[in-house]
Formats: C-alpha cells, sequence, structure tokens
C-alpha cells in the first residue's frame, strides 16, 4: 500500500507543472527579470501619480509622508515594498496620514522607474543603504 501511495504522490508531482516565472513576477508586481528602472522616467511618473500625496522630489506633504527619508532606506523598505504598496496599497504604520490606496494604473516596470528616481534622490539627500 505504501508504495503505491509513493507511485501515485510521484505521479502528481510529475503531473504538475513548475509556475511560469515571469508570471510569477507579474502576479507579485514585479517587472519582468533583468529590467532596470529609470530614474529619469521615474520622475515624471512620480510627479503624474505619487507627488499629489508624497510631495515634489518626494518631500512628502500633509498628505503624504516624505520618500527622502530614512524610514524608506533600502535596509528598511526594500524596492519589493515600494512594488507591494502600489499593488496592493499600504496601512498606516510608520505615520499619521492614514493608509495609502493601491494604485492599479501604475505599471510593475513605471513602478520600478519610480523607485529608481526615490533612490536618485534619497542618494542625493545622504541616505544610503
Amino acid at each position: 500500500m505504501k508504495k503505491y501511495l509513493l507511485l501515485s504522490f510521484a505521479i502528481f508531482l510529475t503531473a504538475c507543472e513548475a509556475p511560469d516565472p515571469e508570471a510569477s513576477r507579474a502576479a507579485l508586481h514585479l517587472p519582468p527579470e533583468g529590467f532596470v528602472g529609470d530614474a529619469n522616467q521615474g520622475s515624471a511618473l512620480f510627479e503624474t501619480n505619487c507627488s499629489s500625496c508624497h510631495g515634489i522630489n518626494a518631500q512628502g506633504t500633509e498628505q503624504g509622508p516624505p520618500l527622502v527619508n530614512n524610514v524608506y532606506r533600502t535596509a528598511h523598505h526594500a524596492d519589493f515594498a515600494f512594488h507591494m504598496a502600489v499593488r496592493d496599497g499600504v496601512r498606516q504604520h510608520h505615520w499619521g496620514f492614514g493608509d495609502m490606496p493601491a494604485a492599479p494604473q501604475i505599471t510593475p516596470e513605471q513602478t520600478a522607474h519610480v523607485i529608481a528616481y526615490i533612490r536618485q534622490e534619497q542618494s542625493k539627500a545622504g541616505i544610503t543603504r
């Protein structure tokens, strides 16, 4: 009986296909493997989609926190956290601005551009890692 159970399990596993890596990345709101965000494109995208809350040059407003802040350095908020914020929104946790809604109009590639811009601005402000 044990032998047949193991055989059935092996057949089951063989029949399962490994998930498509690009489909997995898309589900996680990540751009294709090897995609590199461009800070110049990110600047324009940030201005259009993010600055009303996060301010000019990501300095914050009365409606949203500054992203050029040590709280958002890579070691504390990895790029993946930004992708999740865009995909799912974020519950208020560091600041008293309320929850951030999801931004479904922003693609994973556009998000990568915005992240490149934010990281550039952080670097200019001396915020690293």
